[in-house]
């Protein structure tokens, strides 16, 4: 098995949440889920097989919003677990990739929060159980 074929079959990183309070159909979501991965692919280098990522829908009664939204309905939270390491520049380049990438969905830029968590390698249990400290990753995180 290759490098590239084990970092995708198996549980690495990041790990993506995101969470929104309006119902869309489902390639809707589809397009949404492809635009935040591919904007960590395009800022953090990661293989584009490593996805990770989760939508969640909220009624909106349940999740809060900024006010003076033009459209409180669009609101999109974004949140990135990662393993620590990412420059200030690579982290930027993925807020940038992820506002603009849901922007050509029609989710307005100043309608999007992006939160990134980084813990230590040593902190994620992946494949199998193993400290992602002892593993290889097949890319590097050091972006």
């Amino acid at each position: 098995m290759t490098a590239d074929r084990r970092v995708c079959d198996d549980s690495s990183m990041p790990s993506t949440v995101i969470e929104v309070r309006h119902r869309y159909t489902e390639p809707e979501e589809v397009a949404i889920i492809d635009a935040v991965h591919d904007a960590l692919v395009a800022a953090f280098q990661i293989p584009p097989g490593d996805k990770h990522v989760r939508l969640v829908c909220h009624e909106p009664h349940r999740f809060s919003h900024s006010p003076g939204l033009a459209r409180p309905e669009l609101y999109t939270f974004v949140a990135v677990d990662c393993f620590a390491g990412r420059t200030v520049g690579a982290k930027r380049t993925l807020y940038r990739e992820v506002v603009n990438r849901l922007e050509g969905l029609g989710i307005p830029p100043d309608h999007v929060t992006i939160v990134l968590r980084e813990s230590a390698v040593e902190n994620w249990g992946i494949r199998g159980g193993q400290a992602a400290c002892d593993v290889d990753l097949g890319f590097d995180v050091n972006v």
